[in-house]
């Protein structure tokens, strides 16, 4: 394997990129564009659920009850309504995602002791918002209901507010949120933006670029050309593994500086194991642009092999561990999980090798794959 070779068509290749100034454009301003539309777009926080009330007692404690759900951060009140039939249009039309009902002689009954039902008609359209909504209700409503156990303990029983919180509340919870204390969506979603963004432009732009020679027809001066094939291939995919890392570290300062996410880990260590990601990932660009022949068709299938697996398989949206058998094994086949797995490390949890040595050893492994692949399909000889 001859350097100077390589370094000819490692020189060959960026002007190339250079001399296409939407190409070059494209390489830098594609990734920060989707990091900001995925990061501000992709919110899995869910807060502020526009809600009505319908209170048919207008009790002292019903306003008190209704008040805790007006004051919640989770909720986003949007007035009352005098009878069911406008709640149901308020739902229908989405202007609001949950209505109260709460019926007559609420107070009446809580003060003879009497349970009471409240009505909370919640829309169903989206089912992982709708349970979140439900858990809400019941967690501000058992909070209700302790209070009332404690004011109704400590008057009946003449005891201090102390000793019947005691009573009520014999076990105390003590909950510590780790690595993402303030519980964000953003600081968790973000890491894994990174992931996404470099698994499909790494590739695509890889692809693309290989490509464009092939529909120019300059490719067939490389066939002519005293360059082994590994030669060829280090020096043609150098330029594109150049402009990855930068990207990677144009993200990372866009979660640190725009986004706001800790970074806790080590900087070297995140930066070689993306080396090994980006290896990967633009490994999968040249085996498609191997496999064909127009810019078009290497558009689409590296879309729908980087992307679709990527969402649907790398933790980015729902946990690996939450899917079923057969998916988490397709999980452990695609380099997007163990990635993931490094950029929640680092950023959130600032773990080390000691703990990330195997997702940054299947990265190594499938970055060597890609290329030993590649390496088998090229060939010299024009294909026919």
């Amino acid at each position: 394997m001859n350097l100077r070779r390589i370094a000819a068509v490692v020189s060959k290749e960026w002007r190339e990129v250079t001399r296409d100034r939407m190409f070059l454009l494209l390489a830098f301003l594609m990734p920060a564009l989707w990091m900001i539309v995925f990061g501000y777009g992709l919110v899995l926080d869910v807060e502020n659920i526009p809600f009505a009330v319908v209170d048919r007692d207008r009790s002292a404690l019903s306003r008190d009850y209704l008040h805790r759900f007006i004051e919640s951060r989770y909720f986003d009140f949007q007035g009352y309504v005098a009878v069911e039939e406008a709640a149901d249009a308020l739902l229908q039309s989405g202007k609001v995602r949950a209505v109260i009902v709460v019926p007559e002689q609420f107070q009446e009954r809580l003060s003879a002791g009497t349970g009471v039902g409240v009505q909370t008609l919640i829309d169903g359209t989206f089912p992982l918002r709708t349970d979140i909504t439900k858990g809400y209700v019941i967690a501000i409503t058992a909070a209700f209901n302790e209070e009332l156990l404690i004011t109704h303990l400590a008057r009946s029983q003449g005891l201090s507010r102390r000793q019947a919180e005691t009573l009520a509340r014999p076990i105390t919870p003590e909950v510590r949120y780790l690595y993402n204390e303030e519980v964000r969506g953003t600081w968790s979603i973000v890491p894994a933006l990174v992931m996404f963004t470099l698994m499909v432009s790494s590739p695509l732009l890889t692809a693309l670029g290989i490509v464009r020679e092939k529909e120019t027809g300059s490719i067939y001066n490389i066939y002519s050309a005293p360059v082994s094939r590994i030669e060829f291939l280090a020096g043609k995919l150098a330029p594109y593994v150049l402009i990855s890392m930068l990207n990677v570290i144009i993200l990372w300062l866009m979660a640190l500086l725009i986004f706001k996410v800790p970074f806790k880990g080590n900087p070297v260590l995140f930066l070689a194991v993306s080396m090994m990601f980006v290896l990967s990932s633009t490994g999968i660009g040249l085996i498609v642009s191997l496999l064909v022949r127009t810019q078009q068709a290497a558009l689409i299938i590296t879309v729908v092999v980087s992307t679709v697996p990527t969402i649907l398989f790398s933790g980015l949206l729902f946990p690996v561990s939450s899917l079923s058998p057969t998916s988490r094994f397709l999980a452990h086949l695609f380099p997007g999980m163990y990635y993931a797995n490094v950029c929640w490390g680092v950023f959130l949890k600032g773990v080390g090798p000691e703990v990330l040595w195997r997702d940054g050893l299947a990265l190594v492994l499938y970055a060597a794959a890609l290329r030993l692949i590649g390496y088998r399909l090229f060939t010299k000889r024009p294909r026919s």
